[in-house]
């Protein structure tokens, strides 16, 4: 399976790029009534680097290890090592526009687990990445625009 979506923010790509590197974004940009909690963000943003957190799917933790792989300026891709699907990988790019507009462009692949319980949790997760990312393109542009 492939999920793909972009948007651009009026924000330089350092700012970007900076951004999705701290361990609070992603839970400031992850709708309701999803949660997230981190277990482990590692000490250098680079190659290897792994995170720990577990997302609430209302009263149903998911605990997912990802890897950071690919670590540039661009962007960064991370690996599912532990999760709720056989394979995901997601590919986090950025690009700059202007001085001060940045495209963000997600590349997701992944494969369902052959579970009785995992299997259906991961489809509805993927089912659910539309709403998903049209929420964190909302609110990155309204954290990274200055606008709350």
């Amino acid at each position: 399976m492939r999920y793909r979506h972009a948007f651009r923010v009026r924000a330089p790509l350092a700012a970007v790029a900076a951004f999705h590197a701290r361990p609070e974004s992603l839970g400031a940009i992850t709708p309701p009534p999803l949660f997230v909690r981190w277990q482990r963000w590692p000490a250098r943003w680079d190659e290897g680097g792994e995170m720990a957190f577990t997302v609430w799917l209302g009263p149903l933790p998911v605990r997912w290890l990802a890897r950071l792989e690919r670590v540039s300026a661009e962007g960064f891709t991370d690996r599912q090592v532990r999760g709720p699907f056989r394979r995901w990988v997601h590919r986090h790019r950025f690009l700059s526009v202007d001085e001060g507009t940045t495209e963000v462009r997600d590349e997701l692949e992944a494969e369902l687990r052959r579970h009785p319980f995992w299997g259906p949790v991961g489809l509805g997760l993927w089912l659910g990445l539309p709403v998903l990312f049209a929420y964190r393109s909302w609110r990155t542009r309204r954290l990274l625009e200055g606008r709350g």
